[in-house]
């Protein structure tokens, strides 16, 4: 049984991309995708986080909200990496970069600076016919901790 910490999405990754967002801000990724961002599938801008896919196609996205730090988990996931997302509005929005944004779902949080794990899989070959074949599980928990991390990194 779902709850309201915990949210499961089909997101359309249309340019190997989608966005967690603070709806307010202004979400413009289009100069921060530079070949570190690239390589770390993670651009940020004030109030959003683009998240890099290798499908450019639907990714089944799963978001949790925690009241703390979660453990880690790298052994069952191909990419991980964290990074902070200021939500002010206490609204974030997640959408695919093509996406109408006013119907764009939205997750209601409490006002503050969150400390976000995105942890990326593509599990299910390209020729299975599946329609979703790479998983993205996003953990945001309230934290001041800053800066960008590559925890595990599926280039490596």
């Amino acid at each position: 049984m779902a709850d309201a910490h915990h949210h499961e999405l089909s997101i359309f990754a249309d340019y190997h991309q989608f966005y967690l967002q603070d709806e307010t801000a202004d979400g413009n990724l289009s100069d921060r995708w530079t070949d570190e961002a690239v390589r770390r599938l993670l651009a940020l801008t004030d109030g959003t986080i683009g998240v890099g896919t290798v499908d450019n196609n639907e990714v089944a996205v799963t978001i949790d909200i925690l009241s703390s730090a979660p453990a880690f988990d790298l052994e069952a996931w191909e990419h991980v990496t964290e990074c902070s997302l200021a939500v002010p509005s206490g609204r974030i929005v997640v959408a695919g970069c093509t996406d109408y944004f006013p119907d764009a779902r939205r997750i209601a949080v409490t006002p503050g600076v969150y400390r976000a794990r995105i942890s990326l899989i593509s599990p299910v070959s390209e020729n299975s016919g599946a329609d979703v074949r790479e998983r993205c599980r996003v953990q945001l928990w309230q934290s001041s901790e800053a800066g960008v991390r590559v925890l595990k990194s599926r280039s490596a």
